[in-house]
């Protein structure tokens, strides 16, 4: 099959210039993969790509006479022709070289080449190289993807090739280099670079010609584009990247004299509120966060805070928005939890709809209604789509061996089951898949299974139970989704967690459960059955929209005048983009779809995850009582929102970008501005005549609005945030250059001068005021009143396209200026990392005894260890281990069950059980389970069960889709 592949290739021709990096990972690849093709060297103007009205190299010209000029989509395309199928994890890190480490590596060979700053490189390239370098670490093979180079690698490296070729710029990140010289000593690589570069990096003269040849680009968040698509001055880039025409500046002035003068208002809301015609109607829903547990940082910014964000900018810029959430209530998780706290489980929904409520409204989290599953209109509408899927043949029945727990009574949802998985034989594999060997698993697979709530074997019953067709809805749903992601603003993840779903084929997916808490199924066959959580908690956004108006059908049976935007994290994803648009479909009711799906990636805490059980973590219930105010918390979680990948909360950035960004840069910023109003000029704005300087600054402020609204409106939440932060860098530095506080003790000249910088400083503060109010809308509401800012300023400097005007003229009075923020020290960060790092395990009893004497949390943990490291044992022993590896991990059994003993209050030296070789601690909770029972008695029992129980408590906005389908199907892709 290769070598007819070959002979049909040579009717390849693949065109490269000189000094282009972008040549060298396609050459290397095109060696790699060893697909026959003629190469042709052009110069730097040629227009190899005849539609195209500026030159684009590398390209690829195929028989059929069609040109691809993307280097990653060549790449793919060669390997695909090799006979080879790029798998999953191949495509995304192609996918995070094009969208995250190629920005970088141009902005710092422009940088190192053309300007000279090698000093200043590592610091453009330290977080991706960070990045790649951890993901190195993390692995066990000696590449990206295996024990083999990938096309991943040879992509990677040659993207690379430039920067790394020439040590003295990057230091430290050891694996990486490791890496870098060993892909680098392929034959394909080298003889790619020498062919591009003379094997010469950084001074090959063709590099340095190449680079001078192309337009100024800048370094911005996972994107590398020229003038026109790019903050002027990024973070990380200096002023003099930017580059603005005569024209542009004399423009921008232009634009500013006109003023608020008959620009529209932003309406006030008004409810209910419906589609309206001749506006844009956008529906907005964040994933609905499960009930059963305290949402964390991670859960708040992946679905709630972002769509928040969004909604706030889209009533600016004058669209008509709703914005719908509540709570995700029934479920397995929810029954567990009300067991756990000997609550019904209406009453723990009671309990948590409440709680979340009230963290969401200190997050300053503005729904337009929040409401819950637990309806009568959610009933209602599940039924009634149930029904029409049902009247149109799209439901099926089948017979399901599942596993039951008789000590329960109750069958097990595959999280609740753990046992040796059948393929490895990992001893901790679930009842969905293993976490080692990462094969899914049918639950009923597993070799000796236990049930995690009581660590008795369950039992294989059969059950008859109902399923979406998926297969059958497969076709209609391909053409949906090239129209939705085709027009929409879907991210990057998104679309690749679906196409990894469709990919392959779809399956049925079970619809219902043996469950009593959830939607009854309707069908009088299935009377003792409720509806999957996943099949029912989508509808939820219908039943609440339904709760906050009887004219819900006007958003969601309206796909004509309505554009629905999802937020999630990724894990949601396919049952926002396959399961429930299947359901909407099949339903065949003229269903408003999702237009635009926004998936985050995960935030972590520090180095680890977020955990209720250890305390390790900020969840939203303890944000407010740690001081900081909750528009800190909002700027923070937003500056590293995880839309690329992911990303880590850490106390001591947060405090670095307070203090930094917030308090020296922002703050700074807009409280000299006014002050100087106050101060210089009795509160009133002086008469301002502009020069050239600040007609420039017009202008860059002016290019910043527009990327900001031009970002927003993609949803790039986290990029358009550095654009307000641009603007006060460019303000501070217009303010120390022409020092008004210096000039308003000179002459007259110099007098109307420290005025016109003091107006236009002002105006550019009260700007900031409004592209902030999004993202931290107290300060917003603060710095308008600071500045008495006239009302209509909310929303008319975004409509359309966005301008910059004068909207506090001279002889506008403004009120009493103070400081916004305060800063955040040290000591005080200190104290909170300690507080929010969990209660850490120590290795001397008595001290732990004087940390958590007879604690009940800390006994509940420790039996779970205690389980864990007990089997862990065992497991060890069955594989006839070394001795001496299975006595140190009997060593931190024993020492494990000491610190039990202490959690319990009982006495934690041993009592040794005379005449046997290897005896045990007496009162020490034995590791077999049944044992374990006769030993502390029920209290031990009902505190494993509790442990496991919140162990595996799940959120919509976090893990909660692990929990999954009967048949063992997964969607971690």
């Amino acid at each position: 099959m290769v070598a007819s592949i070959f002979t049909f290739s040579c009717n390849f021709q693949y065109f490269i210039n000189d000094g282009n990096p972008h040549c060298v990972k396609v050459l290397a690849v095109l060696e790699f993969t060893g697909v026959k093709c003629d190469v042709k060297h052009v110069n730097h103007e040629e227009r190899v790509v005849p539609y195209l009205s500026r030159p684009a190299l590398p390209a690829l010209l195929l028989p059929s006479g069609t040109h691809l000029f993307s280097p990653n989509s060549i790449c793919q395309y060669l390997i695909e022709l090799n006979g080879q199928e790029s798998s999953d994890i191949v495509n995304q890190w192609l996918e995070w070289e094009a969208t995250e480490l190629q920005p970088a590596v141009m902005h710092a060979l422009h940088m190192v080449v053309l300007q000279g700053k090698g000093a200043e490189t590592p610091r453009v390239l330290q977080g991706p190289l960070s990045y790649l370098d951890q993901s190195l670490s993390q692995r066990t093979t000696l590449f990206l993807t295996a024990e083999m180079v990938s096309v991943a690698d040879v992509v990677l490296w040659a993207a690379l090739y430039p920067i790394l070729s020439d040590s003295s710029l990057v230091s430290g990140n050891q694996t990486l280099q490791l890496w870098f010289e060993r892909v680098g000593m392929l034959a394909a690589c080298v003889s790619a670079a020498q062919t591009v570069l003379q094997g010469k990096g950084l001074k090959a003269e063709s590099l340095k010609t190449y680079l001078q040849r192309q337009p100024t680009t800048h370094h911005g968040q996972g994107q590398v584009q020229g003038r026109g698509t790019q903050p002027c001055n990024s973070p990380e880039g200096d002023d003099d990247d930017c580059v603005l025409s005569e024209e542009e500046i004399q423009s921008a002035a232009v634009t500013w004299g006109k003023g608020l003068t008959d620009l529209p208002m932003v309406p006030e809301r008004q409810h209910p509120i419906l589609p309206q015609e001749g506006k844009r109607n956008v529906l907005v829903t964040s994933a609905l966060p499960y009930v059963n547990n305290v949402p964390h940082l991670g859960n708040i910014i992946g679905c709630v805070l972002s769509a928040d964000v969004f909604a706030r900018y889209g009533r600016l810029r004058g669209w008509n928005v709703l914005y719908v959430c509540g709570t995700d209530e029934y479920g397995t998780a929810t029954e567990n939890k009300a067991r756990e706290e000997g609550l019904t489980a209406q009453q723990i929904c009671d309990k948590y709809h409440a709680v979340h409520a009230s963290i969401y409204q200190w997050f300053q989290v503005d729904f337009d209604f929040f409401g819950r599953t637990t309806t009568k209109k959610q009933t209602e509408i599940a039924q009634n789509i149930f029904w029409r899927l049902h009247e149109r043949g799209f439901l099926l029945e089948d017979i399901v061996e599942q596993l039951r727990c008789e000590a329960c009574q109750r069958f097990l949802a595959d999280r609740f089951v753990e046992g040796t998985c059948p393929f490895c034989s990992y001893p901790e594999a679930r009842g969905d898949q293993c976490d080692k060997c990462g094969k899914l698993i049918n639950a009923v697979e597993l070799r000796e299974p236990t049930c995690k709530v009581c660590s008795q074997t369950p039992v294989v019953q059969s059950s008859k139970h109902l399923f979406l067709d998926l297969p059958k809805l497969e076709a209609e749903l391909e053409q949906w989704l090239e129209r939705s992601t085709g027009s929409g603003d879907w991210t990057a993840n998104a679309k690749q967690i679906t196409r990894s779903w469709v990919r392959d084929g779809l399956k049925p997916r079970c619809i219902t459960r043996d469950l009593k808490w959830g939607t009854p199924v309707p069908h009088p066959d299935f009377s003792d059955k409720v509806f999957y959580v996943w099949f029912d908690a989508p509808i939820g956004y219908l039943s609440i929209t339904a709760n906050y108006t009887d004219q819900w059908e006007k958003w969601w049976k309206n796909p004509q005048q309505v554009e629905l935007y999802n937020f999630m994290a990724k894990d949601n994803v396919p049952f926002h983009s396959v399961v429930f648009p299947c359901s909407l479909l099949g339903a065949q009711d003229n269903y408003t779809l999702v237009n635009h799906l926004v998936a985050t990636e995960y935030l972590n805490y520090e180095d680890t995850k977020f955990s209720k059980s250890r305390g390790v973590g900020v969840f939203g219930d303890m944000a407010k009582d740690t001081g900081i105010p909750s528009d800190v918390w909002r700027f923070y979680l937003l500056y590293l929102r995880p839309e690329g990948q992911d990303s880590a909360f850490s106390w001591v950035d947060m405090a670095t970008k307070n203090n930094s960004e917030l308090l020296n840069n922002l703050g700074n910023f807009i409280n000299r501005a006014g002050m100087f109003v106050s101060k210089f000029f009795e509160s009133c704005v002086p008469a301002m005549a502009l020069q050239q300087e600040d007609k420039r600054l017009l202008a860059q402020v002016g290019w910043e609005l527009k990327q900001y609204i031009n970002l927003m409106d993609r949803v790039k939440i986290r990029d358009a945030l550095k654009c307000i932060l641009n603007i006060s860098r460019h303000g501070n530095q217009y303010i120390q250059v022409n020092e008004p506080w210096k000039k308003i003790k000179g002459d007259e000249t110099d007098r109307f001068r420290s005025g016109t910088v003091t107006g236009v400083s002002v105006n550019v503060a009260c700007l900031l005021s409004v592209m902030l109010q999004p993202y931290m809308p107290t300060v917003s509401h603060t710095i308008r009143q600071q500045l008495n800012a006239p009302p209509s300023v909310t929303g008319t400097l975004l409509q359309g396209t966005g301008n910059f005007v004068c909207s506090l003229p001279a002889g506008h009075h403004i009120g009493t200026v103070s400081p916004l923020f305060q800063k955040l020290e040290s000591e005080q960060i200190e104290s909170l990392k300690k507080r929010f790092g969990g209660q850490q395990v120590t290795s001397d009893p008595a001290a732990q005894t004087a940390v958590n004497g007879a604690d009940a949390e800390r006994a509940r943990e420790l039996t779970l260890a205690v389980a864990e490291q007990a089997e862990k044992v065992r497991t060890l022993k069955g594989q006839k281990a070394e001795k001496t590896v299975i006595g140190a991990e009997v060593t931190k059994l024993l020492e494990l069950k000491k610190q039990l003993s202490l959690a319990e209050g009982k006495d934690p030296e041993p009592v040794l059980t005379k005449g046997k070789k290897n005896a045990q601690p007496a009162t020490t909770p034995a590791s077999d389970p049944a044992a374990q029972t006769a030993v502390n008695g029920a209290d031990a029992e009902r505190a494993r069960e509790l442990t496991l129980a919140v162990a595996e408590q799940v959120t919509w906005g976090g893990n909660k889709c692990n929990e999954l389908g009967i048949r063992g199907e997964t969607m971690e892709v």
